[in-house]
């Protein structure tokens, strides 16, 4: 009787075994890919943008200057003249000098270019200069698009410290001196007052004709 039992219990485990075991043709070898294997096809994505016809990011202002906008021409006559750079920071100090700027005209464009070297006494080493192309030109106004560097030795441990942009020089009255408006030392709010100083030309007077002696 315990044989007959045992023999059942036997042949059950078999059969189940065997119906849990897929037809040979319906075995597949185990995957590479985990979790998952990868889908037939990718998912589908917007497509960007052309890239055709793109225009600058930059606005008008700082785009390149081809032309500077003259809307006086006494101011633009007058200005073309400025030829030295005084620095408010050392003009009072005995011993100061000016330094130079060169106005200059290239086609429709007009630029700037100067320097000074301070050399009063205790600031030798510190300078300024400015770089740039004028934008426009108007009465008692110039927009100069470029660059003003100042360097004082005492400040932000003689780092040069620097505006730029659209800097405007204006004039008073009957001055001959254009100051810069964005004139403040970006690194501890001084006023620098750098001005860019009219000069006239000088004229050489020619030597009179000797008369020649009569005989």
């Amino acid at each position: 009787m315990n044989r007959l039992l045992l023999s059942l219990i036997l042949l059950g485990v078999a059969g189940s075994a065997i119906a849990q075991t897929p037809p040979a043709d319906q075995t597949q070898a185990p995957s590479s890919y985990y979790p998952a294997p990868p889908p037939l096809t990718a998912p589908q994505v917007d497509k960007g943008a052309p890239i055709s016809s793109l225009t600058s990011p930059l606005s008008e202002e700082q785009k390149a200057i081809t032309k500077t906008k003259i809307d006086s021409d006494a101011e633009a006559q007058l200005f073309a003249g400025a030829a030295k750079v005084v620095w408010g920071r050392y003009a009072k100090i005995k011993g100061a000098k000016p330094g130079n700027v060169n106005v200059t005209k290239q086609g429709a464009v007009w630029s700037v270019k100067g320097r000074i070297d301070s050399v009063a006494p205790g600031s030798e080493g510190d300078w300024a200069s400015i770089d740039g192309v004028v934008e426009s030109i108007a009465a008692n106004n110039v927009v100069i698009k470029g660059e003003v560097a100042f360097r004082v030795a005492k400040i932000d441990k003689g780092a040069t410290c620097k505006v730029a942009g659209s800097l405007h020089f204006r004039r008073s009255g009957k001055s001959q001196v254009w100051r810069l408006i964005e004139g403040d030392n970006p690194c501890d709010g001084t006023q620098e007052m750098l001005d860019l100083v009219y000069e006239k030309p000088m004229i050489e007077k020619k030597a009179p004709t000797p008369t020649p002696k009569k005989s």
